[in-house]
């Protein structure tokens, strides 16, 4: 082994750790995956600390639809096949099992979907195994995944905090003819409607209703509602969800999503300003000013490209505390920029099932937590 290759492996072992000098730890790259990864322990957290919780929020990609098992794109190949993220299995083959963090998992009302000690299970997953592993390994706390989403939401209207405002935006019908459309705020419905000149963004919409005439029961931050209050709900019954706990703090958020906004010009152009606000409310919401919160783009999104997309990658990139816009995120907001990662897949199309992407994009996610967790820049 090379003594470069040595020394990069002897920096990551020391990030895990916790005895990185500062001057090393500017050499890791928060957006690199980390294949060296020690197997857990198999022993519990230190319980007379309050359980560390991180709240995952966005859609599909973050619920996870990486392929368990399988041929080529599977996680069983890339571990069994490939020799990559030996940490989930034992010398057995089985895989491993963390008595230290916590993986729970609601969506939409309906839970727990998941609630257990953190090991690959089911046919599906998402950042959690990535991101887990890396927490687990970093802090002596209980650690508990705390994952609270569903697929096919976007930013500026199902997941809307509270304090969303109403705005204009200009569209073209499909004969080319220009219209003001007023964009639902917090609790409005449907997410646009056409605006009277006379009473611009206090135009009223007509009632939502579908084929039928029935009422739809849907309205801008929903989701939101939705979401938070599963995360809520689990967190008011700590006991069934950690056994043993003494107490939480919401240590962080995790949030992959943006496909949605991308298909809607009004959602993609605001989506910047919902992203901070989104942020703003959700430390807010749970009480938790220090919380630190980590994103990862759409893995088709590139630097520098046009359409939609590259709108809502702008958003994610400006919320960087390292080099984003916004002073108040330098050391608590940090971006995964995915599209290395990406395999060429698109968020839309899932990545194509391929695990690998999802356990590096979480791998990466978990690095830069931690990173922020220590104050590393």
């Amino acid at each position: 082994m090379s003594r470069s290759v040595f020394r990069g492996v002897l920096c990551v072992l020391a990030v895990l750790a916790g005895g990185l000098s500062n001057a090393w730890a500017a050499e890791i790259t928060p957006a690199a995956p980390q294949p060296h990864l020690p197997r857990p322990d198999g022993k519990p957290a230190d319980m007379t600390k309050p359980v560390q919780v991180f709240i995952l929020l966005g859609q599909s990609n973050m619920v996870g639809l990486g392929k368990v098992k399988g041929k080529d794109i599977s996680l069983e190949h890339a571990v069994k096949e490939k020799k990559k993220y030996q940490y989930l299995v034992d010398d057995a083959g089985a895989w491993t099992e963390r008595k230290d963090v916590r993986f729970v998992q609601y969506m939409s009302g309906k839970g727990p979907l998941r609630n257990e000690w953190m090991t690959v299970a089911g046919g599906n997953l998402g950042p959690e195994y990535g991101l887990g592993h890396l927490l687990g390994n970093a802090i002596d706390a209980p650690v508990m995944i705390l994952k609270c989403c569903i697929g096919n939401r976007s930013l500026g209207w199902d997941l809307a905090p509270p304090g969303s405002e109403r705005f204009e935006f200009v569209i073209k019908d499909k004969a080319g003819v220009e219209k003001k459309m007023v964009y639902a705020g917090y609790k409005d419905k449907p997410n646009s409607w056409e605006m009277d000149p006379a009473k611009g963004l206090k135009t009223e919409p007509a009632p939502w209703v579908d084929k039928n005439g029935k009422p739809i029961d849907w309205y801008a931050g929903k989701q939101w509602d939705s979401d938070i209050g599963d995360a809520k709900k689990a967190l008011a019954d700590l006991e069934k969800h950690y056994p043993g706990a003494k107490g939480y703090a919401v240590a962080g958020f995790f949030f992959w999503q943006g496909e949605k906004d991308a298909g809607d010009p009004g959602l993609a152009a605001k989506y910047e300003e919902n992203l901070v606000r989104f942020i703003k409310q959700l430390r807010k919401e749970f009480n938790a000013p220090n919380a630190k919160f980590v994103l990862a783009t759409m893995g088709e999104s590139v630097k520098g490209g046009t359409g939609l997309g590259s709108q809502v990658l702008a958003g994610h990139l400006a919320v960087d505390g390292a080099t984003g816009k916004y002073p108040e995120f330098q050391g608590n907001v940090a971006t995964i920029y995915t599209n290395p990662m990406a395999q060429g897949g698109s968020g839309n199309g899932h990545y194509g099932g391929k695990a690998e992407v999802y356990m590096d994009v979480g791998e990466a996610m978990g690095q830069a937590m931690v990173e922020l967790l220590r104050g590393v820049k």
